[in-house]
C-alpha cells in the first residue's frame, strides 16, 4: 500500500482492533480445548439440551439472517428489479459468508466433525430432514460461491472466465432461489420432530412456513443493516452511484421487508388459531410469546411503514435492526429459551458457559474480519473501472 511497516502496523491499532484481538486472545484457545477436550468441556449442552447457543446463534439465527443472498438476486435477475443492482453483489457476499460460517459453528458443535460428509456421501438417511438440510446447504454454499465468482474473478482479472461465470448468474439464482426456499423450511420442519418438547405456543405444523416466511423479511432488513454500516465504516471502499442511490433504496428495500412482516404476523396468529392456544396467552410463557410477537414483529412492522410512509432511510434503518432482532431472539426461543421449558433447572442450563460464550464471540469476529477484507479489495460496493457492465 506504498507505506512503510511500522506506520502500516500502527493504522491497525485502532480500538475496534484491540477489542477483536482480545476476544481472540481467549476464544482461540477455547476452540483448540473443544477439540482436544471434547464437547463437555467448553458447553453443557446434553440429550436433553442438544441445541447450545453455538446452534441456537450460529446455525438457526444465522441462516435466517443469510437469506440476503437469494433475496437480492431474485428481486434483480428474476423479477427485474434493476435499481437494486448496486446491492446485489453485497448480499450475495453477505449470505455466502453467512451459511460458511453457520457450517464453521455447526463443525465446532458436532461430536465427530471429520464425518460432515457422511449424509452426502456414506449414509444417506434420505427419509431424515437433516439429509435434506445438510444438501441443500452445501449445494447452496456453491451455488453463492459461484454467484460471487465475477467480482473474485475481476479482482484476480481473470476477464475470460469471468465472462463465463457471467453467463450462469441467472442459472445460479433460480438454483438459489429452489435450495433456500426448502433448507429455510426444513430448519423449521426438524422441529416438528420434538412435539413435546417446543412450547406449544412455538410448536406448530405451520413451522416450515413460519421460518421461510420469516427468513425473506429477515434478508432484507439484512441488507439494510449491513448497506449502512459499510456506508459509515468503509465508505471509501464504495462508489458514487452505490452511496447517492442507497437510502432510496434503503426505502424500498424496507417497503418489502414491512409487507412481509405483517404477513407473518398474521400467520403466527392463524398458528395459534389453528391450534386453539388461545387460553396458554394468559400464561408466563404466553406473555413472552406476546412480547415477541408485538414488541419484535409488530412494532418494527409499524416503524417500517412510518419509514416507507414519510420517505425516511433513518426510520427504516432503525425498524430493520429491531426486526433483525426478533427474528434472532425468535430463532433461540425455538431452539433454546423454550425447548424443553418444562424440565427441571432450565434457565441454569440454557445460559452458556464462560468458554463456549468466548468460541461463538471469536468465530464471529473472524467473520467480521474476513468480510471486511473482502469488501476492502473487491468490487464489492463498487465497479470494478475494467468491467463497468459488473455483471
Amino acid at each position: 500500500m506504498g507505506m512503510p511497516l511500522a506506520e502500516y502496523v500502527r493504522t491497525l491499532v485502532t480500538p475496534l482492533n484491540v477489542l477483536a484481538a482480545a476476544i481472540l486472545a481467549y476464544g482461540i484457545p477455547m476452540i483448540v480445548i473443544r477439540f482436544t477436550g471434547g464437547l463437555s468441556a467448553v458447553t453443557h449442552a446434553s440429550n436433553e439440551y442438544p441445541w447450545s447457543i453455538l446452534l441456537g446463534w450460529g446455525l438457526f439465527s444465522g441462516v435466517p439472517l443469510s437469506a440476503t443472498g437469494y433475496v437480492m438476486a431474485t428481486a434483480v435477475y428474476i423479477f427485474g428489479f434493476k435499481k437494486y443492482h448496486p446491492l446485489v453483489r453485497l448480499g450475495v457476499l453477505t449470505g455466502f459468508m453467512g451459511y460458511l460460517f453457520a457450517v464453521i459453528y455447526l463443525l465446532i458443535d458436532i461430536g465427530r466433525p471429520w464425518r460432515i460428509y457422511y449424509p452426502m456421501a456414506v449414509s444417506y438417511g434420505p427419509t431424515s430432514v437433516l439429509f435434506l438440510v445438510a444438501w441443500h446447504v452445501a449445494l447452496y454454499l456453491t451455488v453463492q460461491l459461484l454467484e460471487f465468482s465475477p467480482a473474485i474473478l475481476e479482482w484476480l482479472h481473470s476477464r475470460r472466465v469471468r465472462r463465463w461465470a457471467i453467463l450462469i448468474t441467472v442459472a445460479m439464482t433460480i438454483a438459489g432461489v429452489i435450495l433456500s426456499t426448502l433448507h429455510q423450511s426444513a430448519l423449521g420442519a426438524m422441529f416438528l420432530l420434538a412435539p413435546g418438547k417446543v412450547h406449544p405456543l412455538w410448536y406448530s405444523a405451520l413451522m416450515p412456513v413460519f421460518f421461510f416466511v420469516s427468513s425473506i423479511y429477515a434478508g432484507l432488513a439484512m441488507v439494510i443493516a449491513v448497506s449502512t454500516v459499510l456506508a459509515r465504516y468503509l465508505r471509501d471502499r464504495a462508489d458514487r452511484q452505490y452511496l447517492e442511490t442507497l437510502d432510496p433504496l434503503t426505502v424500498g428495500l424496507g417497503k418489502g421487508a414491512c409487507v412481509v412482516l405483517f404477513v407473518y404476523f398474521a400467520l403466527k396468529w392463524i398458528g395459534v388459531a389453528h391450534d386453539d392456544h388461545w387460553g396458554l396467552l394468559a400464561t408466563r410463557p404466553g406473555a413472552w410469546f406476546l412480547a415477541e410477537l408485538l414488541l419484535f414483529v409488530l412494532a418494527p412492522a409499524i416503524v417500517l411503514t412510518l419509514g416507507v410512509k414519510r420517505q425516511s432511510a433513518r426510520i427504516v434503518r432503525a425498524g430493520a435492526f429491531w426486526a433483525l432482532a426478533g427474528v434472532i431472539l425468535n430463532r433461540l426461543n425455538v431452539s433454546l429459551i423454550m425447548f424443553n421449558w418444562n424440565l427441571p433447572g432450565h434457565f441454569h442450563q440454557i445460559v452458556p458457559p464462560m468458554r463456549e460464550a468466548g468460541i461463538v464471540l471469536a468465530v464471529a469476529t473472524i467473520h467480521i474480519i474476513l468480510f471486511r477484507w473482502i469488501v476492502n479489495r473487491m468490487p464489492v460496493l463498487r465497479e470494478h473501472p475494467d468491467y463497468p457492465d459488473h455483471g
